[in-house]
């Protein structure tokens, strides 16, 4: 599968203190990372691999079309944007390739009758532990 990149010029990183494990340090520097990508004016993707993500990702954009990310599960800031550019990564990854259409089919009249019998077998063997009055 052909990776689809993204230039980084279409990235807006902003940064902020982080929640969690740090001691400290976590009150003092910015190593939260938040992206901001504009999914909607983006170039970079091909046509039918942007209908896609916008279908799937719909929820995740803001009213202009932005997708905003974040991360600080590691303690450095660059780890984190990292992190955040792999999340959007996978995200495209999902979509990259469109899915198969679904060929609709009938069930073979074998397999129907053979459905039909069992489930008459089953019926009967029901039948069998009645009380017969």
């Amino acid at each position: 599968m052909h990776k689809l990149k993204i230039p980084a010029a279409e990235f807006t990183f902003s940064f902020s203190r982080s929640s969690g494990a740090g001691g400290q340090n976590v009150n003092k520097v910015n190593t939260k990372v938040t992206l901001h990508w504009n999914a909607l004016e983006t170039t970079a993707l091909p046509r039918d691999v942007h209908e896609r993500f916008l279908k799937k990702y719909a929820k995740r954009l803001n009213q202009d079309g932005v997708l905003t990310m974040m991360s600080q599960k590691h303690r450095s800031q660059n780890l984190n944007a990292t992190d955040v550019v792999e999340k959007l990564q996978e995200m495209i990854n999902s979509v990259a390739i469109a899915p198969k259409l679904r060929k609709a089919t009938k069930p073979s009249r074998s397999a129907v009758n053979k459905r039909l019998n069992e489930k008459k077998v089953h019926g009967d063997k029901k039948k069998g532990r009645q009380e017969k009055y």
